[in-house]
């Protein structure tokens, strides 16, 4: 540690020249040597005040976003039934879909169960499927969807509620 604390005094300089330091006895009456540096540099890292300040931040790469046009005979895909739950990932909260049919899925994070959060959520998916030209005729949620079912009024869209372990989302439906 006393390297350490030696390099934080003379303003942190690499390692390589904090080594040149000691070897060409710049430093006067230093009781540090270059196995000392070494040592501690193996066992404790370089010190935090040599890497502040000397490492940049580089540029992310630009994200490129393709739509892609839906393949053609989809249309007889124009009422889809929608399978959705609320999942719980290392204690963070996803409401989770699938469509029958056509097995798309997404995952969307929510901050609580509240019932205008779980709305949203379903409305987003919701705009989703129709912007691409689908119509969700219908919903199989269980019994914690069964609050957002005044808020999903007026979408057309039939919310069913389903027993305890009767409806699972699965890749496969």
């Amino acid at each position: 540690m006393q390297a350490h604390t030696l390099q934080d005094i003379i303003r942190q300089p690499s390692t390589q020249d904090y080594i040149a330091y000691v070897e060409d006895n710049l430093i006067p009456y230093c009781p540090i040597s270059k196995a000392d540096i070494m040592h501690v540099e193996d066992i404790f890292g370089a010190s935090v005040g040599t890497l502040k300040g000397k490492m940049t931040r580089k540029k992310s790469e630009r994200v490129i976003i393709n739509n892609v046009d839906l393949p053609e005979g989809l249309e007889k895909h124009d009422k889809i039934t929608l399978k959705t739950d609320i999942m719980y990932i290392n204690g963070i909260t996803f409401i989770m879909t699938i469509s029958k049919g056509i097995n798309f899925c997404t995952a969307e994070l929510i901050k609580n169960e509240k019932a205008n959060t779980i709305a949203k959520s379903i409305n987003q998916v919701l705009k989703l499927y129709n912007n691409r030209g689908f119509n969700i005729q219908n919903i199989m949620a269980d019994w914690q969807f069964e609050k957002i079912r005044k808020l999903l009024d007026g979408s057309g869209t039939n919310l069913n509620i389903t027993g305890h372990d009767e409806q699972k989302i699965h890749l496969h439906s």
